[in-house]
């Protein structure tokens, strides 16, 4: 699956990995993000176009398989963060980022929202993206704002379009900077204020 600058596959599809992408491998299996999903899709292609920003502080709030995450260090070549609530997604997200050569750069915590220590002391973030579904995404936008520097980008998805107002309802100190879209999926562009 090619999204944005990403070009995502299995191991049977190692030789026909094109020219010119950032290839992540990742395996179907256990935890949520093999890349085939709409929302994960829309998140490469989000982050493919903000590849000029020069983010330093990365968090993936919900990574799943660490798809987002790798994706992510791969094109910032910065350590960055990520988090699931399920402790096997974290190992797979550890053991992807190691199979994709960005195990360095992807530290990996279990953790529910932002409160873990780890996640509360590495904030302010300049990019946080979750890619969940939009009652976590309702539940933790106090703290995903919180967290969030003044300047900071923030990406949501798992969401489906019926769901964007009430989603961007509680994110109302955010300021809106678009959507992408894909079949019924939507994922949600925002930037916290300077001041």
């Amino acid at each position: 699956m090619r999204a944005g600058r990403f070009f995502v596959y299995g191991a049977h599809d190692q030789g026909k990995v094109p020219d010119g992408v950032i290839p992540i491998r990742i395996e179907a299996g256990v935890a949520f993000g093999t890349g085939h999903h709409e929302t994960t899709a829309l998140c490469l292609s989000v982050l493919s176009e903000l590849a000029h920003r020069p983010f330093k502080n990365v968090l993936d709030l919900g990574s799943g398989t660490g798809l987002l995450a790798i994706g992510a260090a791969k094109l910032w070549k910065k350590p960055l963060l990520a988090s699931d609530i399920d402790p096997v997604a974290v190992e797979v997200t550890v053991e992807n980022a190691r199979v994709n050569g960005a195990g360095p750069l992807v530290r990996a915590v279990t953790a529910d929202g932002l409160v873990h220590p780890v996640l509360a002391a590495s904030a302010p973030y300049d990019l946080v993206i979750a890619n969940i579904l939009a009652g976590p995404l309702t539940r933790l936008a106090p703290q995903i704002v919180g967290a969030l520097k003044p300047g900071g980008m923030l990406v949501l998805s798992g969401l489906l379009h019926n769901q964007e107002a009430t989603v961007l309802s509680f994110y109302h100190r955010l300021r809106f900077l678009g959507r992408r879209r894909e079949g019924p999926w939507s994922a949600l562009v925002l930037e916290k204020p300077k001041r």
